[in-house]
């Protein structure tokens, strides 16, 4: 049976349309993809340096995301903090977190301290973490800000023991008056208190972008196989 191939304009205008727009949006899937594992790369290489001394002496450049910062001064025991709907190991939990005064300066720097799980009898009851007294000095990993998660009606007004959804540190600056560092210190340092520091690793998601890439080369493919299929013919007619 003879086979022949039967040219058509307004496919192929459409086929190749299809082609053009599935490889385009596949290599800016990839391009994104390159630049988030350029970034986790970035991340890593970050957390391996030694940890920087954070003082009024340090240059702002130098402090960057998920780099070790260690730090001297108090614990402002009076103002804990409790982030909401944080869960570890599939149990409903908290973040306790706590401002700190640098020592010799006037800068502040909120400290999560850590995860503690929520009271099963009475969830309105917060935990009583005990709080290292006097001078210490503390490490943990910078972030610009903690994982958020949706916010449901007003943001709380931020008072001492409050429980919070999410935590904005330029919103307790102007609550509190004090000076604090643009960021939250994710501690490391492990204390007498019964909190867990098991921080979760944020998920650039360039295994996602690699997979929409390959969802829109497949597209490309099947755009291209469809002009082929509809435009063969078989037999004399």
């Amino acid at each position: 049976m003879p086979i022949s191939f039967r040219f058509r304009l307004i496919p192929f205008i459409a086929s190749l349309l299809l082609i053009s727009l599935g490889i385009a949006l596949a290599q800016w899937q990839t391009n994104r993809a390159q630049v988030k594992e350029s970034l986790a790369a970035q991340m890593t290489e970050r957390q391996q340096l030694p940890a920087l001394a954070l003082n009024e002496q340090t240059l702002p450049d130098q402090i960057l995301p998920f780099r070790k910062l260690q730090l001297t001064g108090q614990l402002i025991r009076e103002w804990p903090l409790y982030v909401d709907n944080r869960p570890l190991q599939g149990k409903a939990g908290l973040y306790v977190l706590m401002p700190f005064k640098l020592a010799g300066s006037s800068k502040y720097v909120l400290i999560a301290r850590g995860w503690h799980p929520r009271n099963g009898r009475d969830r309105m009851q917060m935990p009583d973490v005990p709080v290292p007294a006097g001078q210490i000095v503390l490490q943990g990993m910078m972030r610009d800000k903690l994982d958020r998660v949706m916010q449901l009606g007003q943001a709380e007004i931020v008072k001492p023991g409050s429980l919070l959804q999410n935590v904005d540190v330029e919103a307790l600056a102007k609550q509190t008056g004090w000076d604090f560092y643009p960021f939250v210190l994710e501690q490391t340092s492990v204390f007498e208190d019964g909190l867990l520091r098991d921080w979760p690793q944020p998920s650039l998601g360039a295994d996602k972008h690699r997979g929409y890439a390959f969802q829109w080369y497949a597209l490309a493919l099947m755009a291209f196989l469809f002009f082929v299929v509809t435009g063969i013919r078989r037999g004399k007619n």
